[in-house]
């Protein structure tokens, strides 16, 4: 909130709402004369998000999108710039009781999709269809998987005898590729692999590429982006893109390295040990 500034008059932009608690704080630094635009692929996170931000005094639009269409979705509300925009590329917890198969602990249909008008890619198309090298590649490039080239291999042999339908399904199948160590430790063997197809589902890193570029087409000068990650491929696309405006004079960070959260936050809320806060101000015509 310190990094945001946000003034009465703002233009605020909100590119990954979740449960809407940024845009609520957001919002309190607006005045009536202000906006705050909230964006959420999932039509769920959007419904909450609209309750939660009833009664704010700047005028409020709530956007069931996804942020790399920002551009054009903005454009269809008149607005046309932004002062402030902060991108949260956190998780949300929701999304595990969303019943489209974020959870390798239920028993649920195949999707990894966050529930928007244009998906059309499901993670049960992906383990049922894609080769056994792009399946290793995606464990490996997006999850970090070290035994990617098992777990791929022991999904095609599963899915010859019977196609993968629900969460639980591809779990087991990929918690018996791993070694019995892993199994019995205190994080879920499948957690990255799961990790990423949900990124090669949701497009992720292209999406996060394209959306950080439309927000600072559209900042006005003096405007400021923040960005948060939590791992180090969303990290790197965030690191190069600031890097790459600094150089070409056209901002200017906020803090030379990212800011991390404190030993006391951490022990309040363990979820936030890997988080990274980026924040670059675009520069103005005299700076």
């Amino acid at each position: 909130m310190r990094a945001l500034d946000v003034q009465p008059d703002d233009i605020v932009v909100d590119a990954t709402l979740g449960g809407a608690g940024h845009a609520r704080e957001l919002s309190k630094g607006l005045g009536p004369r202000g906006l705050l635009v909230g964006f959420d692929a999932d039509p769920q996170a959007v419904v909450r998000a609209r309750r939660r931000l009833a009664g704010v005094r700047a005028k409020v639009h709530v956007v069931c999108g996804n942020f790399r269409n920002m551009t054009r979705e903005l454009r269809a509300l008149g607005v046309t710039t932004m002062t402030k925009a902060l991108f949260d590329l956190g998780w949300s917890s929701y999304q595990l009781n969303s019943g489209r198969g974020f959870s390798f602990l239920s028993d649920e249909p195949l999707l990894m999709t966050y529930g928007g008008k244009e998906a059309e890619l499901t993670a049960a198309t992906i383990v049922n269809t894609w080769s056994e090298r792009t399946l290793a590649d995606i464990f490996f490039g997006f999850g970090g998987e070290r035994y990617a080239r098992r777990i791929a291999k022991a999904i095609v042999e599963r899915r010859m005898k019977k196609p993968f339908a629900t969460s639980r399904e591809l779990a087991q199948t990929i918690a018996a590729a791993t070694p019995v160590r892993l199994r019995r430790g205190r994080i879920h063997p499948a957690t990255r692999a799961f990790q990423a197809l949900r990124i090669a589902v949701n497009d992720e890193l292209a999406a996060l590429t394209e959306g950080l570029q439309a927000a600072w087409q559209l900042l006005k000068p003096r405007g400021r982006l923040a960005v948060i990650s939590f791992h180090s491929l969303e990290d790197r696309i965030v690191k190069r893109a600031f890097a790459e405006w600094v150089r070409e004079q056209e901002g200017r960070l906020l803090s030379r390295k990212p800011i991390v959260p404190s030993r006391e936050e951490v022990r309040e809320n363990p979820r936030a040990r890997s988080a990274k806060l980026r924040v670059i101000e675009k520069l103005g015509v005299r700076d």
